[in-house]
């Protein structure tokens, strides 16, 4: 009985010592998702002796949190750190006492291979739906690797001049930049079974065309919907949009069928795709384009079935989304010739079955006087991106009774 005593009172000690983190793993089952995404498209600036602090949305909550880090266009390896993560307050500043330093295998820095990625270990943070995160890391000196980056962050980066200000509640950098730095995931944990929609595509799912630092994307109206439904309220959303993305070939960062392993079925929870590619399939398709580059509908069209097929076999469903209307964007993108494109691309999607199910984005924003149009007031005014208004359609077009199934 003695030793059995001792034994409980070891077993508490050491729960102490290690503190929250180990009391929330240690509650049953943990289940992890992707709260938040970035897909790294190109290299950026070299960073040195400096600390960059990037704002997140959690898509869904979590009792516990955990990032992932990219060197994909890097020259060679980088060492980083320390990072924080906390939550934030307003601008760059955090929330007093909600900050937490992040460690990777139980160390504050990490050395990241050149192409590689890490991820850290678990933190307890307590993240609600939709709540807005702060991580921050530092880039010591030294450090002669190009930054990996996501391009249209629609977001506001915050970076010193110099120093490591990873724990600081008030940041003291004035310098700003609507990349992301490094960080690709965000991902939440809890008790309770997660499951994540991506939302692969190009700079339309990207949200270019919405006001920076607003969550106006489609995926971001999406995860709101979601919330508003308890029975919906488990399931995240992270954003797989990359500018000038193609089905086929490299363009402005890797293909679909390079990156969607990466971007799309090793994502944690993932059980659902909406994929929104083609259109800058299309529009690289001129007749100045280079000869790999001018594609048919029928070679849009096999793409995606590749990528159905790539999902099928991890056992994840995946929807087609039509493609929008770019009447009047001009060179290159709109033609005779890539209208007829665009059509015979949608007629597939719409008609095929080859998708578990189709989410009619162009009928949602076109014009019905002129349906090779969209409609002006869902128009960002460059007439190939949506606004923030045109977003919000699209998010509504689509059925949340896909999202009902068990995994």
């Amino acid at each position: 009985m003695r030793r059995q005593i001792l034994k409980l009172a070891l077993a508490v000690s050491l729960c102490g010592l290690l503190g929250p983190a180990f009391a929330a793993s240690s509650k049953g089952d943990v289940h992890w998702v992707g709260a938040w995404a970035a897909a790294s498209d190109s290299p950026g600036p070299v960073l040195s002796a400096q600390t960059v602090r990037q704002v997140v949305r959690a898509s869904v909550g979590g009792s516990q949190v955990r990032v992932r880090l990219s060197n994909l266009f890097g020259m060679g390896p980088i060492t980083m750190g320390p990072m924080h993560v906390a939550l934030r307050a307003e601008g760059s500043s955090i929330t007093p006492g909600s900050d937490r330093p992040l460690l990777f295998q139980g160390k504050p820095t990490v050395t990241i291979a050149k192409g590689d990625t890490v991820l850290s270990d678990a933190v307890a943070l307590d993240v609600k739906p939709l709540q807005e995160l702060a991580v921050s890391l530092y880039v010591p000196a030294g450090a002669a690797v190009p930054s990996t980056i996501h391009n249209a962050g629609l977001a506001t980066a915050y970076l010193t001049e110099s120093g490591d200000a990873t724990s600081t509640t008030r940041f003291p950098g004035d310098e700003v930049s609507g990349n992301r730095f490094f960080l690709t995931d965000v991902e939440v944990a809890g008790p309770v079974p997660r499951r994540a929609i991506v939302a692969f595509g190009d700079s339309i799912t990207d949200g270019v065309g919405s006001t920076q630092d607003t969550y106006q994307r489609w995926p971001d109206h999406l995860a709101a919907r979601l919330q508003a439904d308890p029975k919906l309220a488990s399931i995240a959303v992270v954003n797989a949009g990359i500018g000038g993305n193609r089905v086929l070939n490299d363009n402005f960062g890797p293909s679909a069928q390079a990156r969607f392993d990466r971007d799309a079925l090793d994502k944690a929870g993932a059980h659902w795709i909406v994929l929104l590619e083609g259109i800058n399939d299309i529009g690289g398709s001129g007749p100045y384009a280079a000869d790999k580059d001018r594609v048919s509908a029928e070679q849009i069209i096999g793409g995606m079935k590749a990528l159905i097929a790539r999902a099928h076999a991890k056992g994840l469903k995946i929807y087609g989304a039509t493609l929008t209307p770019f009447h009047g964007a001009g060179w290159p993108y709109h033609s005779s010739a890539n209208e007829a494109k665009r059509q015979a691309v949608n007629k597939w999607i719409r008609a095929s079955g080859a998708f578990d199910g189709v989410v009619d984005f162009d009928k949602a924003i076109r014009d019905p006087a002129r349906p090779e149009r969209m409609l002006p007031s869902y128009d960002s005014g460059d007439h190939l991106h949506p606004s923030g208004a045109g977003f919000q359609a699209m998010a509504n077009a689509i059925d949340l009774s896909f999202f009902a199934d068990s995994p």
